[in-house]
């Protein structure tokens, strides 16, 4: 005997990553036929339910679509599973921000240039900056015989040194980036995997 009711999606979260965000969730299991899925988002400020391009889809994500990549608004989203006529609950998000939500990865380093007492790094940011944007690089660096005595420097530019090398040994270093949010507040993103390069001989 078939139940008239459809229970609603779990699992239902916002994977946001580099300010690129997804609704994901696991999938309804039903006896037979196939489960649709609708989301649904509105603003903070704006009380209207909008369509987020996912409806009736079979997928168990649905990607933000360029209206709703506005780094400081306030989302919230909905979703419910639909089967024929059935339709289950609306399963609602917490309030979503990506300035503040999202997980920023580490810098990609472009090239590493050695000389006996320096090391040159070229970085690239993790995301594509907007306007106004203040991104800081947090570098640890340290002599590969001696973890523990990690040095750090701070940078606002993707092209630094890290100076005061001995000659001819192995440093390594990871890198971080910190962006400035509008509060005050710096989002912090994930470490780079250490990278090992030897200064030059004089």
């Amino acid at each position: 005997e078939t139940s008239p009711y459809l229970p609603a999606p779990q699992n239902v979260e916002i994977y946001s990553y580099n300010f690129r965000s997804v609704l994901r969730w696991s999938p309804v299991p039903v006896e037979n036929g196939s489960v649709l899925y609708t989301a649904q988002y509105k603003t903070g400020f704006y009380g209207h339910w909008s369509g987020m391009g996912c409806a009736h889809t079979p997928l168990t994500q649905c990607g933000f679509p360029p209206e709703m990549r506005r780094r400081r608004w306030t989302f919230l989203l909905r979703l419910r599973a639909e089967l024929g006529a059935l339709a289950s609950p609306w399963v609602l998000t917490p309030p979503f921000v990506a300035d503040t939500n999202t997980t920023l990865g580490p810098p990609r380093v472009n090239r590493v240039s050695a000389s006996p007492d320096s090391l040159l790094i070229s970085l690239s940011p993790p995301f594509t900056p907007e306007p106004g944007d203040l991104l800081q690089y947090r570098v640890s660096y340290w002599e590969n015989s001696t973890r523990a005595t990690a040095k750090e420097l701070s940078e606002s530019k993707t092209l630094f040194q890290i100076g005061n090398l001995k000659e001819s040994t192995l440093y390594c270093f990871s890198v971080q980036v910190q962006l400035k949010i509008y509060s005050g507040h710096l989002l912090e993103g994930e470490q780079s995997a250490p990278e090992c390069h030897r200064t030059t001989l004089s």
